[in-house]
């Protein structure tokens, strides 16, 4: 797995990808609309400084991250392609990640957010080094939700 610049027709095949319930939640609005209203990697500022496509050894897309910057913090944002969910690849993915923020950010701390019914993705997380040090509240697109904040402790995995 390779961190890349996301481009267009990635973002265009992100938009497409359908998770099954309960995690469609994750599922993205259509490109055109994305493009349109500029929100997340449908604005050309955010996805060229803020997004990146994370690509299997052929450069299929399998994933994608977003480096969200907080003052001495960088959040992450990621999505690992549907059909690869449950297939043992996302401590590896997470950790590649994990590993770019650091790379873009020396020093930051870096962080995630994850709903609290989301055990699959927290058992992936706590694999490749984060831990959870924070449980609230916050809005969501369907209301409000538990979830944790998770910080990357790699010396502790």
């Amino acid at each position: 797995m390779t961190i890349h610049p996301l481009e267009i027709r990635h973002a265009r095949e992100i938009c497409g990808w359908a998770y099954e319930a309960p995690f469609d939640i994750y599922n993205w609005p259509d490109w055109e609309s994305m493009q349109k209203d500029g929100i997340e990697f449908g604005d050309p500022v955010l996805r060229e400084t803020q997004y990146a496509a994370v690509q299997g050894s052929g450069l299929e897309l399998i994933g994608f991250a977003q480096f969200f910057p907080i003052a001495g913090v960088t959040r992450l944002g990621l999505g690992l392609r549907p059909d690869l969910c449950s297939q043992g690849l996302g401590a590896a993915f997470i950790r590649l990640i994990a590993q770019e923020a650091l790379l873009r950010s020396p020093g930051n701390e870096i962080d995630l957010e994850v709903l609290t019914w989301n055990t699959r993705a927290i058992r992936a997380y706590e694999q490749a080094g984060f831990r959870i040090t924070d449980t609230y509240a916050r809005r969501t697109a369907a209301g409000f939700a538990d979830c944790h904040c998770m910080v990357y402790m790699p010396c502790d995995s």
